[in-house]
């Protein structure tokens, strides 16, 4: 069988991706992240960073429709793209032409830089360690965690714009390329993970670093949102799931709708409910406004919250894969 494209669920070969996704958590949680030299994120965000200066303009469009900085966008996105699925396909139909031990460790090791547990809750947790000693230094801790603009936040919105990252991120950074391995294998892992970075490089509504996104930037944000739709919900659903309260999906959904993001408001809102706190962007949005402040505790139970969420969604996907494999 030709294992380039071949899924996880398809005869023979599920306890190989399931062997290969408990691997690349156990060196998660033993080694981190490669070195930034070795990590293919990194290898991603250079060549969008080069790419982007070739499209995105230097003045802002004033409204106009700029369908060249659009297509010229979705055209090297679509590169990138194609230079990250092309050798992840052809390196998963390699591993898989050797022995069953030797394919799940090949994939083990090369999916362990497409999500980042162990980083995204340690560095949140750096950031509550920070802010107990100031809030400048929690405010630079921030600034390593998330894209906004960090310089005017006082203490409580500091730790709440922590724990909505570590909610945002879970997705991002967890529960979707997991998703996207588990249904494609490794050019599902890696692609979800190009098409997230190059949303956080180039989805931008206006200028940022000196060019303007809004359409050069366009098609990296809805291919983004389209591949996180699912995933996101599924973070939240997990996020409710290991919570002792109860909440309705409606009421979730309520809350997740206040923020600007099709996605990013689901796991957002979801933490925000379990934990009882209130959480927002000033001048933006507030998530369960009826919430108190978040306290450092807060912090701490976000984290124990969405560890809990991750084991669930390990031990769901190899059970997933499991009875896909009995099925089959």
């Amino acid at each position: 069988m030709d294992g380039a494209w071949t899924a996880p669920w398809q005869v023979g070969h599920t306890h190989i991706f399931a062997s290969a996704l408990v691997l690349a958590f156990v060196v998660d949680r033993a080694l981190g992240e490669p070195a930034g030299a070795w990590h293919p994120v990194v290898w991603m965000g250079r060549y969008l960073a080069a790419a982007g200066r070739r499209f995105a303009p230097r003045e802002a469009g004033r409204g106009r429709a700029d369908w060249p900085s659009f297509f010229q966008g979705m055209a090297s996105w679509c590169v990138g793209a194609l230079a990250v699925a092309a050798p992840a396909a052809a390196l998963q139909r390699l591993l898989l032409a050797g022995p069953g031990w030797l394919s799940a460790v090949g994939l083990g090791l090369l999916l362990k830089p497409m999500f980042a547990w162990a980083m995204l809750r340690g560095e949140v947790r750096v950031v509550e360690d920070a802010l107990a000693d100031s809030v400048p230094a929690g405010r630079a801790s921030l600034a390593r965690l998330c894209s906004r603009d960090v310089s005017g936040l006082d203490a409580g919105q500091v730790r709440e714009t922590a724990i909505e990252s570590l909610a945002e991120n879970l997705n991002d950074s967890v529960v979707a390329p997991v998703f996207w391995f588990v249904l494609f294998g490794l050019p599902g892992a890696a692609l979800y993970r190009y098409a997230n970075t190059a949303d956080a490089m180039w989805g931008y509504l206006g200028m940022r670093g000196g060019r303007d996104w809004t359409w050069a930037g366009k098609w990296a944000a809805r291919v983004d949102d389209a591949l996180s739709w699912l995933p996101a919900r599924l973070t939240a659903a997990l996020l409710l799931a290991v919570a002792a309260q109860r909440f309705s999906w409606s009421a979730l959904r309520h809350e997740a709708g206040r923020t600007p993001s099709p996605n990013g408001g689901w796991p957002m809102a979801a933490m925000a409910l379990v934990l009882g706190v209130r959480l927002g962007k000033p001048g933006v949005y507030v998530l369960n406004a009826q919430g108190v402040g978040p306290r450092p505790e807060d912090t701490a139970q976000a984290i124990r919250l969405a560890g809990r969420a991750v084991l669930v969604l390990l031990a769901l996907s190899v059970l997933g894969l499991g009875c896909a494999r009995g099925a089959a």
